[in-house]
């Protein structure tokens, strides 16, 4: 099977290059040391129980509660209940995963399962030099669950494996598939005869139109700036292609001041200089302004396609929110106007001090059957990194344009993971930038020369664990 007839079936494929989950800076852990006792419950491997799962340990499975909601880890929770009815589960969210769980990697007792998101959740560089996290390869290895004949590897999505790898061991399950984009209502672009811009001439004079009429072309998450990072970069990588990317990624110098970088910013500051962003965004949050948008507020907004489930419950009938592509800066673009940024996110792991690591893989792998990832995408309208997992399932409209997009996008997808690698670089450091620049305070070139300002501080931090992206 090619990747396009992947990407038809499964409805959830494209370019899976790497990681997309971010990093939070300064957490100590327990480490490797042999404080506690990891991996205390223990079962005999079989056909059947191929992880050597103990069907009277307890599991613990803490989620972090934030646009998915937490229904869907109840659901894989109840069919892990199914096989092993002894088993006691213990469920909890929270939307303040490092907050809540740091001190518990600290004492060296923490969860069974973690699924580590969200804007306070736990360090992956910290976690990974320190040797935090169990290593996901026998969860590779074993037999599906309801897949006869394939190994879970065999069931996932091309460049799962590669985007939770650090240093060539498979450490970090990502289990959703992430479009990011620039949103906007198909109802309100009909009833007003608008068309969505390829190019960004053309899309600077929809604003004008848009203005015009009385809405704002733009919002944003104020509070989160980094959200209107996604399109400058795309921006510029599909100008000047993945090399972009990947010399920011690999925090070489002057990377943020690449020619592509330049145009990129240069062109995305039209909307700030022109006013074409909804007045008072810079103190709105990600849902105040999510919810301006679906308002009528304004007419575009940059998110990744968790947006609809997020949204749902004040997202009016018909709205019909979209995905599309960054406008083409130009003829010159190395990459269609339909390349779109697409990766696997929503980080889960089983930390190495944990008591039941043998349940920890058993709940991803039924996470990872055709019947968990089914449920998920029923539940809360996003693609997980499962083969077929929307096959027979009706679509909500905004995640059937996300397929659409994935589809037309192909192999031209693209991604970035300076955001994984270091979290402190776009958390902190872009983002304050991104603050200062959407707001207007600064110039295209101090918004770039305080990104790689940043950049040049990760790199020369001795304290940072590195990481090399390979072309």
């Amino acid at each position: 099977m090619n990747r396009r007839e992947i990407l038809r079936r499964s409805a959830a494929a494209g370019l899976l290059a790497t990681p997309a989950a971010g990093l939070l800076a300064g957490c100590a852990t327990s480490g490797g040391d042999d404080k506690g006792d990891a991996g205390a419950y223990k079962g005999t491997k079989s056909e059947q129980n191929p992880l050597g799962v103990k069907e009277d340990a307890p599991l613990e499975v803490v989620i972090f509660n934030g646009g998915f909601g937490e229904e869907y880890a109840k659901a894989h929770e109840a069919m892990y209940k199914e096989k092993y009815p002894k088993a006691e589960i213990k469920h909890s969210a929270t939307a303040e995963i490092s907050k809540t769980l740091q001190p518990r990697f600290v004492d060296g007792s923490p969860p069974d399962v973690v699924n580590n998101s969200g804007a306070g959740q736990i360090d992956f560089n910290g976690l990974v030099s320190q040797n935090a996290i169990a290593d996901l390869g026998e969860l590779l290895a074993a037999p599906s669950l309801d897949t006869p004949g394939k190994t879970v590897k065999d069931t996932l999505l091309p460049g799962t494996v590669e985007v939770g790898s650090y240093d060539g061991r498979f450490l970090v399950l990502n289990y959703t598939y992430t479009v990011y984009g620039i949103w906007h209502s198909t109802k309100l672009f009909a009833d007003r005869g608008w068309t969505y811009a390829k190019t960004w001439d053309e899309h600077i004079a929809l604003c004008r139109q848009i203005k015009a009429a009385g809405i704002a072309p733009w919002t944003y998450a104020g509070v989160h700036p980094r959200y209107m990072s996604w399109p400058l970069i795309s921006t510029a990588i599909k100008l000047g292609g993945p090399s972009v990317a990947l010399a920011i990624d690999n925090l070489e110098p002057n990377a943020w001041k690449s020619d592509a970088m330049k145009t990129a910013a240069d062109a995305w500051y039209q909307i700030v200089k022109d006013k074409f962003i909804l007045a008072g965004s810079p103190g709105l949050d990600h849902k105040q302004s999510q919810t301006a948008w679906c308002q009528g507020k304004a007419a575009f907004i940059s998110c990744g396609s968790w947006l609809e489930s997020e949204q749902k419950d004040v997202t009016p009938a018909g709205f019909n929110m979209t995905v599309a592509p960054t406008p083409s800066l130009g003829s010159g673009d190395k990459l269609p106007f339909e390349a779109i940024r697409g990766t696997a996110g929503e980080p889960f792991m089983v930390p190495a001090k944990a008591k039941n690591v043998a349940g920890g893989l058993e709940y991803f792998r039924t996470m990872l059957s055709r019947k968990g990832a089914q449920d998920f995408t029923k539940k809360v309208a996003s693609l997980p990194v499962v083969a077929g997992a929307t096959e027979g399932i009706d679509l909500p409209y905004g995640l059937s344009t996300v397929v659409k997009a994935l589809d037309a996008s192909g192999s031209n997808g693209f991604n970035w993971v300076y955001n994984n690698y270091y979290r402190k670089l776009e958390r902190n450091l872009v983002d304050a930038a991104c603050g200062e620049f959407f707001s207007g305070r600064i110039s295209p070139a101090e918004f770039l020369d305080q990104c790689q300002k940043g950049a040049d501080s990760i790199a020369q931090d001795s304290s940072v664990k590195k990481y090399k992206r390979a072309a």
